[in-house]
This record gives structure tokens, C-alpha cells and sequence, in this order.
């Protein structure tokens, strides 16, 4: 059942960058999965880390 519009329950974005539409996906190790799960804030902490990455590669 949908919630109506304009509710007072209604989730908000908390994101601070609007994100991409198609996702990035990798093969991780056995295991990795469920240990990334249980890190807190997993998903921000994984798209921080990939700009960092990448800005590290662009120094070169």
C-alpha cells in the first residue's frame, strides 16, 4: 500500500549528491558481502572512498 502524498511520515533524501542512475557493480571476495553489510554507513563511506581512488589515479 503506497503512502499518500504530502504524509507526515514521509522519507526525505539525506544524500548531499544526487546519485547515478545505473549502479557499479563488482565481484567481491567470499564473504566480503555480509562484512560490508555490517558496516555502518557502508554505502557513503564505499562512494567516498571510490572518489578518492580516482582522484589518486588522476595525480599520477
Amino acid at each position: 500500500m503506497p503512502f499518500p502524498k504530502n504524509n507526515k511520515i514521509e522519507a526525505k533524501k539525506i544524500l548531499k549528491e544526487e546519485l547515478d542512475k545505473l549502479p557499479i557493480c563488482f565481484q567481491g571476495r567470499f564473504g566480503q558481502r555480509e562484512k560490508l553489510k555490517a558496516v555502518p554507513d557502508w554505502q557513503e563511506r564505499l562512494r567516498e572512498y571510490v572518489d578518492e581512488l580516482i582522484q589518486n589515479v588522476n595525480n599520477q
